[in-house]
């Protein structure tokens, strides 16, 4: 993530608690398909993602650059986006 200037150092996996899951308005899950959580009243969308571990360096960008675009897509086509002003 560093070759894309994101700082994920002080970042860790959390697990999905019911806690966490009330505070979102969308669960994005990756590849998980029908083993992935349900969480009554939230809305949920499963991008089919390749476990990247064990993948090569090459194939983990390309798994990165694919979660990177779906975001930004996701993030204008939500209206989600900042303005420069912001």
């Amino acid at each position: 993530m560093r070759e894309v200037d994101i700082d994920l150092s002080g970042m860790r996996p959390q697990r999905l608690t019911e806690e966490l899951a009330r505070q979102a308005s969308l669960l994005i899950t990756m590849g998980c398909g029908d083993e992935c959580p349900y969480v009554p009243g939230l809305q949920r969308d499963d991008w089919p993602l390749h476990d990247p571990k064990g993948l090569s360096i090459e194939e983990v960008r390309q798994i990165r650059d694919d979660i990177g675009q779906r975001v930004s897509i996701l993030v204008e086509t939500r209206g989600w986006h900042r303005n420069a002003a912001d």
